[in-house]
């Protein structure tokens, strides 16, 4: 797709306020699935906390002396209780703490978040709000909001701070709300629909047509 796209766009009570043009550079380009796949494979090892530990001989306690003599016992030798084949031994080749965090080239992970915005587009699960005003930081508003919108599982990009809606959004269970700034392709794809705000469509426009 290289001609921009008209999508329209509806008020927070599902009635239509217009069309918005979307580039074609950031919405309409293929899907490349391997990207999707790489970077959520990236995003999922950045947050592995890399903590798990077992025990080396380094670190079992006794074993300083030898169990018994070398020969004449009938048992087979023995130098340490710390070894790894006696009950409350040591662990051999076992996970130690480690970070496995790592990065893929900024021009992949751009690719591939505009990769996840083209599928969001093409599969219709894309929806532009002209805005989002809440009275008050409630859940139950904010759920009403999503109601309206026929919408049950979602990820709303608003463009900037807004703690009102931040705050009402967290406790939904299949709902997140996130700035332009943070979006990211893990997100998308984890929910059903891509909810942006028409602010929030300029934000990311600027952010990824370069």
């Amino acid at each position: 797709m290289t001609e921009p796209v008209s999508v329209p766009v509806v008020s927070q009570r599902n009635e239509p306020v217009g069309e918005l043009t979307l580039p074609a550079v950031v919405f309409g380009g293929p899907v490349r699935r391997h990207l999707l796949y790489e970077t959520v494979k990236m995003q999922l090892a950045n947050r592995r906390a890399g903590t798990a530990a077992t025990k080396t001989r380094a670190f079992v306690r006794g074993g300083g002396k030898k169990p018994w003599r070398q020969k004449g016992t009938g048992r087979a030798r023995a130098g340490s209780t710390r070894s790894p084949i006696w009950v409350g031994g040591a662990t051999i080749f076992g996970p130690q703490p480690r970070d496995y965090s790592y990065r893929l080239p900024a021009s992949a992970r751009k690719v591939a978040l505009r990769s996840a915005l083209a599928s969001k587009l093409k599969d219709g699960k894309l929806l532009v709000l002209d805005r989002i005003v809440l009275e008050q930081p409630k859940t139950k508003l904010f759920a009403q909001l999503l109601s309206d919108l026929h919408i049950d599982s979602a990820l709303v990009v608003i463009p900037e701070r807004d703690e009102t809606i931040e705050r009402a959004g967290r406790n939904l269970p299949r709902v997140k709300v996130l700035r332009a700034e943070g979006l990211n392709v893990y997100d998308i794809l984890r929910h059903d629909r891509l909810v942006l705000t028409r602010d929030a469509a300029e934000v990311l426009e600027r952010r990824l047509s370069v």
